[in-house]
């Protein structure tokens, strides 16, 4: 027997990437939304305000009202295979797997909603499996984000007595086949628009999720980093100076946020007569509510109404060759000594 099929064979040696994504309501109802927004909402990654303060806040206003508003949202993007984020989520699962092959073994898990990820570290533990690569479907380092995956991850590990032996991948803002992707991506779009958004007055906006600005403030290295994508993907592309814009998106509650806001930004290229933008969403490696419904929907709409031209939302996730190689760079680099996957 080869080494390799002895890995293979063997669940102790062979390793589990375990892919985990934000998590989404099981359905665009008041009612499923509900339970998801709690689990969310009671973060203390995400809201950093004292339990004793937030959760009344949360329970007496937020959750009476809040799922009511958005499930309308959530029905604009719903599909026939469900929630678009766990569609994507799940397929990039199946993707990554074909890309490595059967020495890797590849679980999807949600940090909120289902599954949990402590429900698949158990069924995996049950399983035999000692080697873990815990990879967040974020490219860029946030306390709300991958430290909230890594705390859970860690929760799990203090009730088990039999511990994994565990790597985690902390983000990849600048890695080559993540910037690769991107520019492909972007490079694609232009082709197909017969030439880039760069005629007077144009530009390509870079799109990424907001935080709170007492957490960049705080120490957290998240702007940092989409900073470092946004200059990498302008150089690859060879924006001309002006060309693009860094924007962030999905604000929320009255805390201020870093900007300048997506919205804000296409509603004032609009007014002043921008005749095209194109939008490309780096930080979303699974299309979800923020980008189809906010950026394709409500800021498309934004922009027009302003009296904009031409909106374009460039996507580059999902299950597409760029997003699953990106991450495949990843689980090959960061199980180097587990197994070869060159």
């Amino acid at each position: 027997m080869t080494g390799v099929s002895e890995t293979v064979s063997d669940p102790a040696r062979r390793p589990v990437v375990l892919l985990v994504n934000l998590g989404t309501p099981e359905a665009p109802t008041p009612s499923a939304i509900r339970p998801f927004l709690r689990e969310f909402l009671s973060d203390r990654r995400v809201v950093e305000m004292h339990p004793l303060l937030w959760r009344p806040i949360l329970e007496a206003f937020i959750l009476t009202m809040r799922p009511g508003a958005i499930a309308p949202q959530y029905r604009k993007i719903w599909t026939e295979h469900g929630s678009p984020l766990m569609h994507w989520t799940l397929r990039q699962g199946q993707r990554l797997h074909e890309v490595l092959g059967d020495e890797v073994d590849v679980r999807v898990a949600m940090r909120y909603g289902s599954p949990s990820i402590a429900s698949v570290l158990d069924q995996l533990h049950a399983d035999g499996h000692r080697r873990l690569l815990v990879l967040p479907a974020y490219p860029h380092y946030s306390g709300p984000t991958i430290g909230s995956v890594l705390d859970e991850v860690a929760r799990w590990t203090l009730r088990t007595r039999d511990v994994v032996e565990m790597r985690c991948v902390r983000s990849f803002e600048d890695d080559p086949a993540y910037i690769d992707a991107l520019a492909r991506s972007v490079e694609q779009h232009w082709e197909q628009a017969g030439s880039p958004a760069f005629a007077a007055g144009e530009r390509l906006i870079i799109s990424y999720h907001s935080i709170p600005v007492a957490m960049h403030e705080g120490g957290d290295p998240y702007r940092s980093q989409c900073e470092t994508t946004s200059a990498l993907l302008a150089e690859r592309l060879a924006v001309p100076k002006g060309g693009v814009v860094i924007t962030y998106q999905s604000v929320f509650g009255r805390a201020e946020w870093i900007g300048p806001a997506t919205i804000d930004t296409v509603r004032d290229l609009g007014a002043a007569g921008c005749s095209r933008v194109d939008v490309i969403c780096p930080g979303f490696m699974a299309d979800c509510l923020e980008t189809l419904e906010e950026i394709d929907q409500l800021n498309r709409e934004t922009f027009t109404q302003a009296g904009g031209g031409d909106f374009h939302y460039i996507q580059w996730a999902n299950d597409s060759e760029g997003c699953v190689q990106a991450l495949a760079a990843q689980v090959r680099r960061h199980t180097a000594g587990w197994i070869d996957l060159a």
